[in-house]
C-alpha cells in the first residue's frame, strides 16, 4: 500500500508507512516515516532490512535519495536502526541518534561508513535544521531506553514519539488514527506498563510535552492519536500509569526453577521429587 500523508502543503509533508514488513507474526509491526521539505527530507527510525527496499524506493517518489539529509533515530534498536549500513551506502545522509548510542551505532555498519557521518545529540536535544525548517529533538529518556528522542516537526504539529504510545495493530489498522483514547487503551496498556521505566518518567515528559502545540502523535508502532481530545486524555493517562520498576519486587529476582525444552522452546516446569526419581 502507499504511504499515509500525514500532512502536505506545497512545501512540506510528513509520510508515514504501516505496512513493509510481512505480518507473519515473526516481527513487530513497526512504522517509519520520511519528512520531506522542499527538495531534502530526513527518514524517522527507518528500520531494519526487512524494511529498507520498500521505504528506499517509496521514498524515490517524493525526493531523489541522493538529497536525504538524515536517518535520525530514535533510539538504537534494532527495529529503528539495523538497517543502517544500507542507508549509509545507497545515500549521503547522517545518523542523528542520542550521544549515548553514537559510538554503540558503527556495530550495524561495515567498519569506516560512520566516519564523519554521525549526529551524536545530547541529552538537552536541540533544533535540527531541516530545509526551510527545522526538527525539535526532544528528550525522552527511558521511554523506553536510557537514550532516547522524540521528533516535533513545528510545520505540522505531529510529534513522532517512537515507543511512546505504541499500540499492538496489524499495518492496516495502523492507518486508522485513533481519536477515542479510552477504547484505544487495551491495545497500549500492556506494553506501556512493561517498556516504560517508571510513572515519575512519564510524569516528567507530560509536563514537557503539554507545552507544545501538537495535532497529532505518531508512534513507531500501531495507529497516531489524532485531535487535542485524544492527545489530553493520553497525557492524562500516562501521568496516572504504574509503570516498569514501579510494578517490581523481590519476586522478580529468583533463582529459576523452570526448564527450556529447545524442542518445542517452551518453559516446563521442574520436575517433582517422585517425577525425578
Amino acid at each position: 500500500m502507499a504511504p499515509i500523508e500525514l500532512y502536505r502543503d506545497s512545501n512540506h509533508a510528513c509520510l508515514m508507512f504501516t505496512d513493509l514488513i510481512e505480518e507473519d507474526g515473526q516481527a513487530i509491526q513497526a512504522n517509519q516515516f520520511l519528512i520531506v521539505d522542499g527538495d531534502t527530507g530526513a527518514v524517522i527510525d527507518p528500520g531494519g532490512n526487512l524494511a529498507f527496499n520498500e521505504l528506499f524506493m517509496g521514498m524515490g517518489r517524493y525526493f531523489s535519495p541522493q538529497k536525504l539529509s538524515y536517518v535520525i533515530a530514535s533510539h538504537a534498536d534494532p527495529d529503528i536502526i539495523a538497517s543502517l549500513d544500507r542507508w549509509l551506502t545507497s545515500t549521503n545522509a547522517t545518523l542523528v541518534i542520542s550521544r549515548i548510542w553514537e559510538r554503540f551505532a558503527p556495530h550495524f555498519t561495515k567498519a569506516g561508513k560512520t566516519e564523519n557521518r554521525v549526529i551524536g545529540v545530547p541529552d538537552s536535544g536541540g533544533h535540527l535544521p531541516l530545509g526551510r525548517h527545522e526538527l525539535v529533538l526532544l528528550p525522552a529518556h527511558f521511554m523506553h531506553s536510557e537514550g532516547n528522542f522524540h521528533f516535533y516537526d513545528p510545520v505540522s504539529r505531529i510529534l513522532f514519539t517512537g515507543d511512546l504510545g505504541v499500540s499492538l495493530t496489524t499495518g492496516a489498522e495502523a492507518r486508522v488514527p485513533v481519536t477515542d483514547l479510552a477504547a484505544h487503551i487495551p491495545r497500549m496498556e500492556g506494553f506501556h506498563r512493561r517498556y516504560m521505566v517508571s510513572n515519575k518518567i512519564l510524569r516528567l515528559w507530560v509536563r514537557m510535552a503539554r507545552q507544545l502545540d501538537i495535532a497529532m502523535l505518531v508512534p513507531q508502532h500501531g495507529a497516531p492519536i489524532l485531535g487535542k481530545p485524544a492527545i489530553n486524555a493520553f497525557f492524562d493517562w500516562l501521568e496516572n500509569l504504574p509503570c516498569g520498576i514501579d510494578l517490581f519486587d523481590e519476586r522478580a529476582y529468583q533463582i529459576p526453577t523452570g526448564h527450556i525444552d529447545p524442542v518445542t522452546r517452551q518453559m516446563r516446569a521442574p520436575l517433582r521429587p517422585a517425577q525425578a526419581a
